[in-house]
Order: C-alpha cells, then structure tokens, then sequence
C-alpha cells in the first residue's frame, strides 16, 4: 500500500478581505475570507450567481484579484503564473477541438499522455473511456470523460472545478472522486470543487464553503460543521439508499462486463492500437 504523503507539503489557499466587480460595475465578490489548509477537499457550495465561478477563476489567476488578497501557497497566482494550478470550468469544456473527428489516443498525447503513462492508463480505466471512440461521434457524457482524462493528465497541485461532472453518470462520476480523494492522500495536493450535485459526496469533503450573492456565509470543516450528524447527534452517512443501491448496482454492471478495452481489443496493446489502421480503423458499437 503507498504511503500516504506529509499533506504539510500541500499547497494552501488564503483568501483575504477580497472584493471583485465585473467591468460594468455589478458586485461579483465582496469581502470573502477564507484560509483552506494543505490537501484539503473543498466543497464549494451555493446557488446560481452566488459567485463560485468567478472566485474560483481568481484563484487561478485567469481574473485579477486585487494586491494582497489571494494567496496559493503564498504566491498570487496571476502575478506569478503559477505551475501546478489547474482550473476546469465551463470554457474548457466547449473546447472545439473535442468535438472534431479525432481519435482518443491522439487528444491524450498531445498533452503528454507519452510521458505520464501511468496516470493516462489510470484515467481511462478509471473514467471508462473506450480508446477506440472519435470524439465527433460520441456522447456529451462520453466526450466529458476524455475531457476530465484531458485536464487531469498532468499532476497538479491545486486542483479548481466548476460543475465540471454534470454530465457523469453516477457510477462515473463516483470512481472519479475517489480517484481524487486518493490523490490527495496519496500526493501533496488541495481541491476545491464547485458543485449543485452532492449525492454520494458527504464523506468526500474536507471543508465546505457556503457562498450567497457574492458572499461567503459559511466556511470551515466538516466537523466544525457537524456534517455527518443529524440533530440528535446520531452519526450518518448522509448518502440516500436509493443512491447506493443504484451504485450497487452499476458496479455489479461493470464487474460483469469488464473494461471496455480488454473486451474490445484481446491480444492489443495500447501502443499497438496507435499504428496504422488503429482506432480510426475501428467502427464504434
């Protein structure tokens, strides 16, 4: 079993007195604190326009954020442009590229799935992507998988995602947050993902953020916020049934099938697929 990793060494994320307006002068941000320690799992919680989006754009650095008020590892990301930060959100995912008639090895290659082999073998598995599939011939469900294999290929450190599991089925969308929090166990890394979606995910979360019309209402850990307890101080999982037995089920589903490729392509290596007349070759079931 891998050693679990020293989450000191983690970045964190300070957010100090941070205000923010759009260019025609509406309020995005106003006064938000916040202090996410080292490997910490974030849940970033609110309605529409209670302003996730634009906080977690800030904490890339892909929007200016005032002098002295965001902090990655105590460096300001957009100053500095810091290596290791890795922001999913909705302009990433309408990239055109993944929807032209381009095969799955081919996308993950040319953002270095040559070189960090493991983890590229890791994700198809993982998210359950057939490497025979074109990507102007698939489901959006499918295309997101090879997107989030796409984004997450590269090792990160700060990880940030906006609604970026939407168009998951659940027994994807839950191998790919375990995938996560193993990440954070297992490397020295903090995420913050922004999500409406909170089934199956209440022993995922190291912190929860609360936010409201461009406020921060409520923030801290779970336990500080009695996440896993009802009023009577009962413990509970906080997971519904009907979720886990649906998670039961699929799994069972993929137990009997087994992985796309190995039923696919017997005998093939993934190398071996990428030669002439490979996955382009192949008609898609």
């Amino acid at each position: 079993m891998a050693q679990q990793i020293d989450k000191g060494t983690a970045p964190s994320i300070d957010v100090k007195n941070l205000s923010y307006a759009f260019p025609d002068g509406s309020t995005g941000l106003k006064d938000v604190f916040l202090n996410l320690p080292p490997g910490s799992r974030t849940l970033l919680i609110g309605a529409n326009g209670a302003g996730k989006t634009t906080l977690l754009r800030l904490l890339s650095g892909k929007r200016m954020a005032p002098a002295d008020t965001v902090s990655i590892a105590g460096i300001d990301p957009f100053k500095f442009g810091l290596e290791g930060v890795t922001y999913l959100g909705l302009e990433w995912v309408l990239n055109p590229i993944v929807r032209t008639d381009i095969d799955v090895p081919t996308l993950l290659s040319s953002i270095g799935g040559d070189v960090y082999t493991d983890r590229r073998d890791e994700l198809v598995r993982i998210l359950d992507i057939d490497l025979g599939w074109r990507m102007h011939a698939v489901s959006d469900g499918e295309r997101r998988r090879v997107q989030l294999a796409m984004g997450l290929l590269r090792p990160w450190t700060i990880l940030l995602l906006d609604e970026i599991t939407v168009d998951l089925d659940l027994l994807s969308r839950s191998n790919f947050l375990s995938f996560l929090k193993r990440e954070t166990e297992m490397r020295a890394c903090t995420i913050v993902y922004a999500t409406h979606i909170l089934d199956n995910l209440a022993s995922w979360p190291t912190h929860l953020v609360h936010m409201a019309l461009g406020k921060v209402k409520k923030w801290g850990s779970t336990q500080e916020l009695n996440v896993h307890r009802d009023p009577t101080d009962r413990v509970i999982t906080g997971n519904s049934q009907l979720g886990e037995l649906v998670l039961h089920w699929l799994q069972e589903d993929l137990d009997e099938r087994g992985p796309r490729n190995a039923h696919r392509n017997q005998g093939k290596t993934y190398e071996s697929l990428e030669g002439k007349g490979g996955y382009g070759a192949e008609k898609r079931e």
